[in-house]
C-alpha cells in the first residue's frame, strides 16, 4: 500500500467511532461515535470538506439501512427507526432493558434482511454482553456470556456468519440458514488470534468471501479467507481502527472508523490521528451491506 491509498476522510476525532454504513444511492456514508452519542453524516464527494454531525439522545453504535428515507439505530436501550429527513427517532423495540449498564456494539444485516446485533457491559465487564438475531422486531439471543461483541459479518451467499469476541480473540464461523440468518449449528474455530498484538473488531465481507476485520490497538486491518487464513494485513494510521464497510460507487474502498477510548495523553500525542475516519483503496470488490427488513 503507498501512502496515497489512505485517506483521512474526516478529521473529526471520535472517542468512539463505529458502525459504519454506505448509502450508494447518494453516495453518502453513516457512522457513530458511541460514547458521544453523535452520528456522522458525510458525501463522499471530493468538494465535501467535512461531515455533518448529528447529536442523538441515545448511545447508537450500528447504522443500518432500512429504505431511502429511514435507518435503523442500534443504541444503549433499544433499536431505533431513525427518519433521515428529519432526525426522529421511534423505537422499534427495546434491547436489554433489563440489564442496566449494558449497551449495544457490534452489528451487521444478514442477506435475509435480519440485524445480528452484540451487546456489552459499558466499562467491557467479563461475560455480560451477548448477540442477538433481530427479524422486524422479533429478537432472539442466540449467544451469551461474552466480553466484547464483535467482527460481525456473513458470507455472500449468507449460509456462513462470523463472530468474534474481540477479549477472547478467535474469529468463528457458524453455518447459517441463508433465508433467515439463523445459526444451524455450532460455532467452530476459524481463526486464532488470542496471541497475537491488538484485538479482533468490527468486520466487512468482499464479493470472494474475503473477511476484512479492523485490528484494535495494532494499527492494521487484516483479511481472512474463507478457509480460515489471514491473507492481507494493511497498515492505517490510526492506532484503534475499529470497523470497516465497504464504500464508494465501486466497492472498492473500506471506510474505516477508529476512537481513543483509553489512550491517554501520551498515547494520543504518539498517534496524531487518532479517532479519525478513513477511506482505505484495498484493491477488492466489496459487498453493499443490505437493508434491514421491517417487516418478516
Amino acid at each position: 500500500m503507498t501512502e496515497q491509498s489512505v485517506v483521512i476522510l474526516d478529521g473529526t476525532r471520535c472517542h468512539l467511532g463505529e458502525g459504519p454504513s454506505y448509502d450508494p444511492a447518494t453516495d453518502t456514508v453513516w457512522w457513530v461515535d458511541i460514547l458521544e452519542s453523535r452520528l456522522f453524516e458525510r458525501s463522499l464527494d471530493p468538494a465535501t470538506t467535512r461531515a455533518k454531525i448529528h447529536a442523538l439522545p441515545v448511545m447508537a453504535s450500528d447504522v443500518a439501512a432500512i429504505d431511502a428515507d429511514r435507518h435503523l439505530l442500534s443504541a444503549d436501550d433499544g433499536l431505533y427507526v431513525r427518519t433521515i429527513s428529519t432526525g426522529d427517532l421511534g423505537l422499534l423495540c427495546p434491547l436489554e432493558g433489563d440489564i442496566p449498564g449494558n449497551r449495544s456494539n457490534d452489528g451487521r444485516v444478514h442477506p435475509s434482511g435480519a440485524l445480528w446485533i452484540g451487546t456489552m457491559g459499558r466499562k467491557a465487564e467479563p461475560g455480560r454482553g451477548s448477540i442477538y438475531h433481530v427479524a422486524g422486531s422479533q429478537i432472539t439471543r442466540l449467544y451469551r456470556g461474552l466480553t466484547t461483541p464483535n467482527g460481525i459479518a456473513f458470507s455472500p451467499d449468507g449460509a456462513t456468519g462470523y463472530f468474534v469476541d474481540t477479549a477472547e480473540g478467535v474469529l468463528r464461523r457458524v453455518a447459517l440458514d441463508p433465508a433467515t440468518g439463523l445459526p444451524r449449528g455450532e460455532p467452530e474455530t476459524h481463526y486464532d488470534h488470542s496471541d497475537g498484538d491488538g484485538g479482533i473488531d468490527g468486520a466487512a465481507t468482499d464479493v470472494e468471501g474475503l473477511i476484512w476485520t479492523a485490528r484494535f490497538g495494532a494499527s492494521c486491518l487484516d483479511a481472512y479467507s474463507p478457509s480460515g487464513e489471514r491473507v492481507r494485513t494493511i497498515p492505517v494510521p490510526v492506532r484503534q481502527p475499529t470497523c470497516p464497510t465497504f464504500a464508494g460507487r465501486a466497492l472498492d474502498r473500506l471506510l474505516v472508523t477508529a476512537g481513543y477510548e483509553g489512550m491517554d495523553e501520551a498515547a494520543r500525542t504518539a498517534d496524531p490521528h487518532h479517532g479519525r475516519t478513513l477511506l482505505v483503496d484495498v484493491g477488492v470488490r466489496g459487498l453493499l451491506e443490505p437493508a434491514f427488513r421491517l417487516a418478516v
